[in-house]
């Protein structure tokens, strides 16, 4: 942490980190402001200095800073409220984080900039029992009174009792138009967590009687529900039934997140719900005009009761064109002193971690869900013919004993693209920022390890009912974004494995585009911004929720794991419809003794519980004790950087 780093800054100049790409002028969409209105962002991720290769998302959190400051200005300007709320997920996917010692070295000084009115924790925070113990000790003091933990308790690590992480709720009036608003933050019912904290569930802690003394207090105009919870939940479920039991009218609005998508759901005509995507790409904008307030009197504002609440939302694209934009500055004017000491630290801190260091230069772009599995530009594709099969192979099981293996990762170790150019040690983060490595379970008969993946891949009992009982959810192979795809219809135009638009109810992930990260157009044509492609979201009020006016691009769902092969070839059948499948074809599953052929089956170390109890459904016994590491002290980040040096090294130079 860096106090006097960011003291040592003061008076100098600048806005997003000087590698970034400038932003590109497009045709944007103003922002609906309101009596009300919020900016909200979750799933940052550690994605402070922003995306230096996509312009779209240039701006860094300095800037956001400095945006916020200038929005601010406005509403006390015009007489009306601004909140800042944050959803979790800050941690864990970019250098800035990941690669300082400790982690989080840099960015805890950096988030507690930004002046936040609510904040509460992700599943991210909470899966090792240091990072919950930061929120704890750092996070929630820098946030004092702002930070809430409706369901989550923590081991205090002083006392060894179970506390509440953070006040469970909070009541306040909001500075401009005196609006009495109820506040509670939420997790979902996550399992995956350190043995240092507790989650209680959602269904649970609504029937407190802390929680339904609460939600019973009438001089309240707004109930505002935020939290670490997809907005489309069985979590939001309940808690928005328990509130209209006691509220039948009150306005109520939920802020969501941990699913990496923007999205907008209607619960009722006083109540709606906003998620705003991941990394920084996205701010989110949601307000409320009509509603009842100390404040109303003399202004031409008509109450809730009366007429009803209105609401409106925007997904803004972070970066400078949006920002100048939106806040009625330029590029003179927008820097404010904090936000451009902010953005200097970030670069400082950048610097002093080598993120910029290159391990390589990267022929071609490689993408998550930008292009099919498999495909050539599939970045799993890319890991299990190259990465996978050449780096785990040097593993002592295999290069000594010349055991056979099959490699098995899921997908959503895997976090974002890699684009061509320079692959860094700050994008080595990016891709694969966690720290599980990889391990084996010993001599397993190939005809049982040849149906692992299928298992893995399947939506049959084994990845539903049995795996529940472990406390294993599916949403936690692949990528977030995938996590609600199988409960959506497709249009009937789409093809089997893409991403596509749905109906008007469900959010369209796989409509849903992320910016094209390296050669977006822009026209000069009568000096008027055209769209280029981009997110183009669709959600319960329409298709005109992006601030930014983009052109599509397709996303493409892909597998909960894939697999590789050392010492043999194993020919694979993928059926990549939305249950992907597999089969072993062409192999023989005996020696020349008539006895059952074995290889190694390997994974990384956080679907060892899946791998574990799909052999078991198998019939082959085996537990934790029966496991062991495979390549000592490598992780996922380790081989895909060692790979890329070796085969795409470049001496560090500087890529052509």
């Amino acid at each position: 942490m860096f106090p006097l780093l960011l003291a040592g800054l003061v008076g100098i100049a600048g806005a997003v980190q000087p590698d970034a790409r400038p932003a590109l002028p497009a045709p944007l969409r103003d922002l609906p402001w309101a009596q009300l209105n919020i900016l909200h962002t979750t799933d940052v991720h550690g994605w402070f200095g922003g995306h230096l290769q996509e312009p779209s998302f240039s701006a860094d959190w300095g800037d956001y800073i400095s945006f916020a400051q200038h929005l601010h200005k406005k509403a006390d300007d015009e007489g009306v409220d601004l909140l800042l709320i944050d959803t979790g997920d800050r941690v864990e996917g970019n250098g800035l984080y990941d690669s300082s010692e400790p982690k989080g070295r840099y960015t805890f000084d950096i988030l507690k900039e930004q002046h936040i009115d609510l904040i509460c924790s992700g599943n991210h925070e909470l899966y090792k029992q240091n990072s919950s113990e930061n929120e704890y000790s750092v996070t929630v003091p820098d946030f004092k009174g702002n930070y809430l933990a409706s369901n989550l308790d923590i081991v205090d690590p002083k006392t060894g009792k179970l506390v509440p992480l953070a006040p469970r709720y909070k009541k306040f009036t909001t500075k401009n138009q005196g609006i009495r608003i109820l506040a509670f933050g939420f997790m979902f019912d996550f399992t995956g967590n350190a043995n240092n904290t507790v989650i209680q569930p959602v269904e649970q802690t609504v029937k407190e009687e802390w929680f339904q003394k609460a939600i019973r207090d009438k001089d309240v105009d707004l109930i505002l529900v935020f939290g670490h919870v997809v907005i489309r939940s069985k979590e939001y479920d309940a808690v928005f039934k328990s509130i209209r039991g006691e509220q039948w009218d009150t306005p109520v609005v939920f802020l969501g997140g941990h699913s990496h998508i923007r999205d907008y759901k209607v619960y009722d005509k006083k109540s709606v719900a906003l998620e705003s995507g991941r990394y920084m790409e996205t701010i989110g904008f949601l307000s409320v005009s009509g509603l009842s307030s100390g404040h109303n009197e003399g202004k031409d504002i008509v109450p809730a009761s009366l007429a009803g609440p209105k609401f409106a939302r925007r997904y803004m694209d972070n970066n400078l064109f949006s920002m100048y934009h939106h806040s009625n500055t330029n590029s003179s004017t927008f820097p404010t002193g904090k936000g451009s000491n902010v953005s200097n630290a970030i670069a400082s801190a950048r610097a002093e971690l080598h993120l910029n260091k290159i391990r390589g230069c990267v022929p071609q772009d490689l993408f998550v869900n930008r292009a099919p599995y498999p495909s050539n530009n599939s970045i799993f594709s890319w890991l299990e013919k190259s990465v996978l099969p050449t780096q785990l192979a040097t593993s002592p099981r295999a290069s000594v004993q010349g055991k056979k293996a099959l490699v098995i990762t899921n997908t959503g170790s895997v976090r974002f693209d890699v684009f061509h150019g320079p692959f860094t040690r700050d994008t080595e983060y990016l891709v694969s920022p966690f720290t599980s490595g990889f391990h084996y379970v010993a001599d397993v008969p190939l005809k049982v390890a040849s149906r692992v993946l299928e298992l893995l891949n399947s939506e049959g009992s084994i990845m539903t009912d049995v795996a529940k009982e472990y406390g294993l959810e599916p949403w936690m192979l692949p990528e977030p974004e995938q996590m609600n795809s199988r409960r959506q219809k497709p249009n009937a135009d789409s093809t089997e494995n893409e991403y596509s638009n749905f109906e008007s109810y469900a959010p369209t992930y796989f409509g849903d585009s992320i910016q094209a990260p390296l050669h977006p157009h822009k026209s000069t044509k009568d000096d008027e911004p055209t769209p280029f492609p981009g997110y183009t979201t669709t959600d319960d009020l329409g298709r005109d929720g992006d601030d930014t006016i983009h052109t599509p691009i397709k996303f493409y769902n892909v597998p909960n794991c894939i697999q590789a092969t050392i010492g043999f070839d194993l020919d694979l059948n993928l059926d990549l419809n939305l249950n992907p499948k597999s089969s072993p074809t062409l192999v023989e599953t005996k020696d020349e003794n008539g006895d059952d052929v074995v290889v190694d089956v390997v994974y990384n170390e956080f679907i060892q519980p899946w791998v574990l109890l799909a052999l078991q459904y198998l019939g082959h016994k085996v537990n934790e004790t029966d496991t062991k590491i495979y390549l000592e002290g490598k992780t996922m980040t380790d081989v895909i950087s060692e790979w890329v040096e070796g085969n795409w090294g470049n001496g560090g130079r500087e890529c052509p």
